[in-house]
């Protein structure tokens, strides 16, 4: 009996000894590494081509609260896992290494959160390759929540954003990566914006309360899947930008969607491309081609379940660029599940259906220019435009199951001749395209103000002053090196579309 009693008070200390022990030094050895994202389709068995973000090859840097998460970056080796746990950060964080994990630790409900106060601009900016950005909860921001710059192979996933300015989830200029499972909201342009991207897949994701849930612009081979966009103004945006470098938005497919309620006023900032969206818009194709649309449920939009439009129509002036090619074609509309949309149309809408002696909106709607387009029984649905539609040829897309490629694509490789090209194309082009107001001013405005004074917007990119109240404040862009924000002061000084 004495043995058994001393057995027992040895294991009771023992596991006083570990519980004591976790309070004092934290649990961090039972907290499981991110899991890779592999950049590849193989199915055998130990086939590793292809790891990308996520990849922890290196050590562990443990963030807590009163800890600066910047301090901790700046610390990182490429391959590092930065671990943040519990707390509020009042920081912005910039990653200009290549494969930097950021995995934030939720603990009974505790989040780590990036905050903002409403005072700074940016929460996340990342220009490194193969970044992870996962469990963060950012909030109260005025420009973005996390924003890529040029960096290839990025995933961003599992983050919780609430009322970060313009812009949510930006990556920018980037190939092969993945936007999934984030929670957006209070977004006041685009809560997942997919700018001149190549190779991306956005799945599983919620999005609500933003004027554009899901907007890709100007990108190539994007995959929106598995998404919940409600109560927006618009649900889910592909179209194509005017005085942007790049010039096509080609190759999407819009499929496995709930998209409902989008039906929020618009409170986008005044002459934004945004701002121009009704309210009650599902989904909006806008000049681009090659966009596929299935098997998505799209219900209660008062004005439109999918609009498909030219740039005449939508209002914009082609003359501008006439590089962009204005008219939506080789649309593919499959099968959708469609109802109750179209209760309360704008008057332009509502004047083309009253042609068809109908005072509802339609559940699609075709305005403007395009060529080879298709839908699938049409009869289903009320409709209008769609008169030129071929009866689609293809039933379904689910040969393609991603559009991330086989394996990591190389880092990009600037020459200094490049460097303002480069940094323009990645940093500024997602506020300010050449002649058409995005956020911020246009290039040809600027260019007027600036005229032969390229150091004026160096020291400005360091240091803005709000000066016009019919624009957003710029954020500061200090971390760019004076060498680099002269280089992409000379460049926009001197483009000319």
């Amino acid at each position: 009996m004495k043995i058994f009693k001393r057995v027992l008070l040895t294991v009771v200390i023992l596991a006083a000894g570990i519980y004591c022990g976790k309070l004092i030094f934290g649990r961090g050895s039972d907290i499981p590494a991110p899991m890779p994202t592999y950049f590849s389709q193989s199915t055998e068995p130990g086939d590793s081509v292809g790891i990308g973000a996520g990849t922890i090859t290196g050590k562990i840097i443990e963030v807590k609260k009163g800890n600066s998460i910047q301090e901790a970056v700046g610390k990182a080796s490429p391959g590092d896992l930065i671990r943040i746990y519990p707390g509020v950060y009042n920081e912005t964080v910039y990653i200009d290494k290549d494969n930097i994990s950021i995995q934030g630790v939720i603990e009974n409900d505790e989040w780590p959160i990036l905050d903002g106060q409403k005072k700074m601009n940016d929460a996340i900016l990342y220009s490194g390759n193969g970044v992870l950005i996962e469990n963060m909860k950012i909030t109260n921001y005025k420009g973005n929540a996390i924003m890529g710059q040029a960096g290839n192979n990025y995933v961003i996933r599992n983050n919780w954003i609430v009322d970060t300015g313009v812009y949510g989830i930006f990556p920018q200029f980037g190939k092969n990566g993945v936007v999934e499972r984030n929670i957006l909201t209070g977004i006041e342009d685009a809560a997942i914006y997919i700018g001149m991207c190549d190779n991306v897949d956005v799945r599983f994701n919620e999005v609500y309360g933003n004027v554009a849930g899901i907007e890709i612009e100007n990108s190539r081979h994007a995959l929106v899947e598995f998404n919940y966009t409600h109560d927006n103004t618009g649900g889910i945006l592909a179209f194509l930008t005017q005085g942007l470098p790049i010039k096509t938005c080609y190759d999407v497919i819009i499929r496995n969607n709930y998209v409902y309620n989008n039906n929020t006023k618009n409170f986008g900032a005044v002459g934004s491309t945004v701002s121009h969206i009704p309210a009650g818009t599902g989904i909006l194709i806008m000049a681009a081609d090659d966009i596929t649309v299935e098997n998505n449920i799209i219900s209660g939009n008062d004005n439109a379940g999918i609009t498909i439009t030219d740039y005449a129509f939508a209002g914009v002036d082609h003359a501008s660029d006439p590089e962009s090619e204005p008219n939506s074609d080789r649309i593919t509309l499959l099968d959708n599940f469609m109802s109750n949309n179209g209760n309360n149309p704008i008057a332009d809408v509502k004047a083309l259906m009253a042609t068809q002696f109908s005072k509802l909106g339609p559940d699609i709607i075709a305005v403007g220019g395009g060529i080879g387009s298709c839908v699938i029984n049409p009869s289903r649905y009320r409709t209008f435009g769609l008169n030129s539609y071929a009866n689609c040829q293809v039933r379904d897309t689910r040969s393609i199951k991603t559009y991330l490629l086989d394996k990591p694509v190389m880092p990009r490789v600037t020459a200094q001749i490049e460097k303002g090209k480069m940094t323009y194309y990645g940093v500024c082009s997602g506020c300010h395209a050449f002649s058409t107001r995005l956020v911020g001013p246009p290039v040809n405005v600027i260019q007027a103000l600036y005229k032969n004074n390229p150091q004026g917007i160096v020291d400005f990119i360091a240091h803005p002053i709000h000066k016009r109240d019919d624009y957003p404040e710029m954020p500061p862009q200090n971390y760019l090196t004076e060498e680099t924000r002269k280089a992409v002061a000379e460049y926009m000084l001197s483009i000319t579309k």
